[in-house]
């Protein structure tokens, strides 16, 4: 894990909720800046998120994964031209596939016409990372040239020199896109990773240096 004691510049912590969009056409305003936060329904996309704000249920985690199916904005209330956007869980829910196939059609037409998207973070399990749909994602935000930093989540589950390994690992399979793409081993559990994330996210944001 990262050891860097710089802080982040925005204030993750004053993270409130905004809306809930189903689609495109009902998200607000395409101004400002904002992040998404992608990933399986069981990779601890939401927990992540929590981790980040410093808050226990901002994004509400569910046992039944893939439950959530709407675009759910979040605004930073010391920025509040910036968001965070926590996207539908993936690959996972027992849903027709059908309603699975209308999950990525939004999912695609968010990333690829998203004026105020400025990054996205793609969440994977440690343990079972770049899945088909991960591939889909990352093949989607190359098309737009966004960046993506990917969180290998769960990282508490492994001792770490195989958390280590995996980090390599990932990062070797994913030469192709290395323009693009950033990793880093995470964990809500303990907390691990969460200021290199943050740091991230202000580069994307292009927070201001403090005072």
């Amino acid at each position: 894990m990262s050891t860097d004691r710089q802080h982040p510049r925005l204030n993750y912590a004053t993270a409130q909720f905004m809306v809930s969009a189903p689609t495109l056409a009902l998200c607000p305003d395409d101004t400002g800046a904002e992040v998404a936060f992608a990933g399986r329904s069981n990779a601890g996309k939401s927990s992540a998120i929590n981790a980040l704000t410093q808050q226990k249920a901002l994004a509400r985690t569910s046992r039944t994964p893939g439950r959530t199916q709407l675009i759910n904005f979040f605004s930073l209330m010391n920025n509040p031209a910036t968001r965070m956007v926590d996207l539908p869980g993936y690959g996972y829910a027992k849903v027709p596939e059908s309603v699975k196939l209308e999950w990525q059609r939004h999912l695609s037409e968010y990333l690829l016409h998203r004026f105020s998207l400025k990054g996205v973070v793609l969440l994977m399990d440690v343990r079972h990372p770049l899945t088909e749909f991960d591939l889909t994602m990352l093949d989607v935000a190359d098309q737009r040239g966004l960046p993506v930093h990917i969180l290998l989540t769960k990282a508490d589950k492994l001792k770490k020199g195989p958390a280590s390994a995996a980090l390599q690992k990932v990062r070797s399979q994913l030469v192709e896109w290395e323009d693009l793409v950033t990793v880093q081993l995470f964990s809500s559990l303990k907390r691990d990773g969460v200021t290199p994330l943050s740091q991230t996210l202000d580069r994307w944001l292009d927070a201001p240096e403090p005072d």
